[in-house]
């Protein structure tokens, strides 16, 4: 009953924060922003490693260096991005088209199949982001749009790595790993924010608590308790809980910012959902493992 309230707990967690991310932007920049919560994060995860008596030395810098920069430079960097002109319910569900880049990827880097009910996923999706782009009406938040399955898209490639890292190393610290995948992967949003023009940040109330809520919330604790999770768990269950996140981002913003969703947004949004649930199903029929990589809000 714990692990299943602690998924519980995270997707509320990660879904209710498109929203906290979305209010934050009044105040700051994209590109500042996304660098305080990874870097703040990864800072405070690393510390805590001792603490958690977890080893401390990152081990296989390489892909760990790939994977923060696919993972934390990028997926990060680009959803907050999109999230400047786009919605904030549309953005997390674009984004967790991850699972479905994750399958299309496999087969040519892995080696993985796509077979039987996974073409029905396939297609599912695709008609998906096809009512949620709709092509034919190209305007608008279109580039938020691009800029968020694209972030997807990196998170999806990060899972890729963190798979054949996971083949090569079974063992490894999650944590970590996370910490310094984190930590590593800030380090160009950084730089970016340190040589990129903005505005003045406004250090309101709300910054300042979406700051936090970013770093210790989103980031800390609900890592700590994906792992938990994990540990007493089906993978699949908890791949299953945590897709909660999307529709209470979705609800949040529908309520919040009153981003009611288009009547083609909302099938395609629809379309989207039951192909992760899809996925969901079939990584519990398979008992296929969540690698570290695929949790993100």
């Amino acid at each position: 009953m714990r692990p299943l309230a602690a998924l519980i707990l995270l997707a509320v967690i990660w879904g209710y924060n498109w929203v906290v991310m979305k209010n934050a932007l009044h105040d700051v920049g994209p590109v500042q922003f996304a660098a305080m919560r990874t870097c703040l994060a990864g800072l405070l995860m690393v510390a805590v490693l001792p603490i958690l008596k977890r080893p401390f030395r990152p081990s296989h810098l390489p892909e760990t260096t790939l994977i923060g920069l696919l993972q934390t430079s990028g997926f990060t960097g680009l959803i907050v991005w999109a999230l400047v002109e786009g919605g904030a319910g549309k953005v997390a569900v674009l984004s967790y088209t991850m699972p479905f880049w994750v399958m299309l990827l496999a087969w040519p880097l892995l080696g993985e199949k796509i077979r039987g009910l996974q073409w029905l996923v396939v297609a599912t999706s695709c008609a998906g982001l096809v009512f949620i782009l709709e092509p034919w009406h190209l305007e608008g938040s279109i580039l938020s749009e691009i800029l968020a399955v694209t972030g997807g898209l990196c998170w999806a490639l990060s899972v890729i790595a963190a798979k054949k890292l996971h083949r090569k190393a079974p063992q490894i610290d999650l944590l970590n790993f996370t910490a310094w995948q984190m930590l590593i992967g800030s380090i160009p949003l950084v730089l970016v924010a340190m040589i990129h023009p903005a505005r003045e940040i406004s250090w309101s109330h709300y910054l300042i608590g979406a700051v936090f809520y970013n770093v210790v919330g989103a980031n800390a604790i609900a890592w700590l308790l994906w792992l938990y999770a994990l540990r007493n768990l089906a993978a699949g269950t908890a791949g299953m809980v945590s897709l909660f996140a999307p529709v209470i981002g979705v609800l949040a913003a529908w309520i919040q910012l009153g981003e009611v969703p288009s009547v083609p947004e909302g099938i395609g949004m629809g379309f989207i959902g039951g192909s992760l649930a899809m996925i969901a199903l079939l990584g519990m029929r398979r008992h296929t493992p969540d690698e570290a990589a695929i949790a993100q809000e």
